[in-house]
């Protein structure tokens, strides 16, 4: 035993002491546990409680400080959570403002919406007052009309003035459609190819609707890659300029040009002007002669017009009964000083295929330019500039289910011909076309020619399914329907047809579930025929009567049919109040009659 007097004991109470102070260390809890019995034995022996006690006391107060320094930890890790609890609190108090104020927001949208649609139902019911209105009016109109057509002298003038009259016959008809047609546009609208009640699209001829993919491939660029094509300082401009390039080479590719060779324009409108009147006036020193046909589209025409006021000779090339040029009258009218044979590739308004390869390489031998406008056959038809001998070709955006507002016009390198710029400015178009490029648009066009060669043949092959369905469809149950243009050469996805006493305008009138249009070119103040159809030789009366159906990628079999009864019909009911139409089934040659003139 150690005694309570010793250096040891006392350097072991120093060691205690020390060992509490540092939070009482392990291995000085574990030496007090194996010394300290040892220690409290020989103090009670000697009868020196009083220092067990003070021992006692001693270990139990470091115990104390130990224990009230933990409490103080731990009370202030729990003021720390009590903090973070209050922000917490808070947090969500703000939450719940803003989710009231949404509430309010979404209660007020609600009175908008009902405001809204009140105002809707007060609009619907005055355009039910305003039809209304129009019924009685042209109630009153078919009166006066029945009393003018009874005050008249003689069966053939009543007749004349009859059909005359047709359109206003026709649109008391329209305005109480006929119920074969509502359920014909009923069971289409079911299939999904109309929209509220907007009619069926045959008239791609006019224009066609963006294809998806092309809308998908534009909106980048008119969103976050807004760039300046020709801004070469800096990214934006040099992804858009990357990408016009890529569309420059897409739209080469379909017609196997250098996309050097391809210029991009505002439509084929321009690229045609550029074409005529570029080559004929940088020319103009030694070349004074421009060849076209009758039937070419009225820009060619006009631009050969202006062409004659600036000194220039102009041949309009006849064209045949079928709509072709012939070949032997077009190298007769080339002469040393022509400078340009323009002849559409695929007319708009008959549809007929020009054999461009036999221009081509009747152009090429007497060393006169070639251009074509190939508006309506670019993506349609397969073109080869190289192998057809195509010195420029004009190209529309809008045509090939791309966009409006954009075509390209293509100018062969080698043999190099030379176009004078119509327009300038900037320079852009290595010179020939200034003016900042549309990049989403050129984009467009890019990817519209992309889809079309790779699609080209079946897109055909659908096309001329639907063609001969509407035609055998239409001439298997109405007689005196005639087919415009030769029925061979020529895109089956424009298919015009003449229908004997017929107005076309009324007819047009009375197909108001379907778009299309007509073959001639009447409006409200002209009643000319269609220069296209004249040019074919059709006779004015008949040209009057001609309905362009145009029918594309998206057109569908039930549009087709639905198509087919609308037509029959509605000719059926022209015919039923046409006099004319009464004196052909009596067998009367209607050229053979003299018509009274009223006076």
């Amino acid at each position: 035993m150690l005694a309570v007097d010793s250096p040891e004991f006392r350097e072991f109470l120093a060691s205690v002491s020390q060992s509490f102070t540092e939070q009482m260390h392990a291995q000085m809890r574990k030496r007090i546990a194996r010394l300290l019995p040892d220690v409290y034995h020989d103090l009670l022996e000697r009868g020196e409680a009083h220092l067990v006690h003070d021992l006692l006391v001693h270990q139990t107060q470091v115990v104390q400080r130990v224990h009230a320094r933990k409490l103080t930890e731990l009370q202030g890790k729990f003021n720390g959570q009590d903090s973070k609890i209050t922000r917490l609190d808070i947090r969500l108090d703000t939450f719940d403002e803003r989710v009231e104020a949404v509430e309010k927001r979404s209660k007020a949208s609600q009175e908008s919406l009902k405001a809204l649609e009140s105002e809707v139902s007060k609009n619907k019911e005055l355009s039910s007052t305003l039809v209304g209105g129009f019924e009685y009016l042209n109630d009153m109109a078919m009166t006066l009309l029945a009393s003018l057509l009874g005050r008249s002298s003689s069966t053939a003038a009543a007749a004349q003035r009859a059909r005359s009259c047709v359109p206003v016959l026709l649109r008391q008809m329209s305005s109480s459609p006929t119920a074969e047609g509502d359920d014909a546009a009923a069971v289409i609208s079911a299939k999904g190819t109309t929209l509220m009640g907007r009619p069926l699209y045959l008239d791609v001829q006019a224009t066609t609707q963006v294809d998806p993919r092309v809308l998908d491939a534009m909106m980048p660029f008119l969103t976050e890659q807004f760039g300046n094509p020709h801004s070469r300082t800096h990214a934006f401009g040099w992804e858009s300029e990357a990408a016009v390039e890529r569309a420059r080479s897409q739209v080469a590719s379909l017609v196997d040009a250098n996309p050097k060779e391809i210029f991009f324009t505002s439509g084929a409108t321009e690229s045609n002007n550029m074409a005529v009147k570029g080559v004929a006036r940088f020319y103009r020193a030694k070349k004074k002669h421009v060849i076209t046909t009758q039937t070419d589209h009225k820009c060619v025409l006009d631009s050969c017009r202006q062409l004659e006021q600036d000194g220039f000779d102009v041949t309009y090339l006849p064209v045949k009964a079928n709509g072709l040029i012939d070949l032997d009258e077009l190298a007769s009218a080339i002469r040393d000083d022509t400078a340009l044979v323009s002849v559409m590739a695929v007319n708009n308004e008959i549809g007929v295929i020009q054999p461009l390869k036999a221009i081509g390489e009747l152009c090429r031998s007497k060393k006169v330019f070639f251009h074509t406008d190939a508006a309506q056959a670019i993506g349609k038809i397969p073109i080869d500039v190289d192998d057809m001998k195509i010195d420029l070709m004009s190209i529309s955006g809008h045509k090939v289910y791309g966009p409006k507002g954009v075509g390209a016009i293509y100018v062969r390198r080698r043999p190099r011909v030379r176009v004078e710029a119509l327009i300038n400015g900037g320079g852009q178009e290595r010179g020939l076309r200034s003016g900042t490029l549309p990049t989403p648009l050129c984009v467009g066009l890019g990817v519209a020619c992309e889809v079309a060669g790779e699609e080209m043949h079946r897109d055909h092959a659908h096309v001329k399914e639907l063609s001969e369905r509407l035609k055998q469809g239409i001439l298997s149950r109405l007689d005196g329907v005639e087919i415009n243009g030769d029925e061979i050469e020529r895109y089956p996805g424009n298919m015009n047809m003449s229908f004997a006493c017929v107005e076309g305008e009324s007819l047009l009138m009375g197909l108001k579930n379907i778009a299309v249009s007509s073959g001639s070119a009447c409006t409200s103040a002209s009643l000319e025929p269609s220069y296209v159809l004249r040019a074919l030789g059709v006779e004015e009366e008949l040209a009057h009567t001609s309905l362009r159906f145009g029918i594309g990628r998206f057109t569908t079999e039930a549009e087709v049919d639905a198509t087919i009864d609308m037509t029959v019909d509605v000719v059926n009911k022209l015919r039923e109040m046409s006099p004319l139409w009464e004196m052909v089934q009596e067998g009367i040659d209607l050229k053979t009659i003299q018509w009274s003139q009223p006076h």
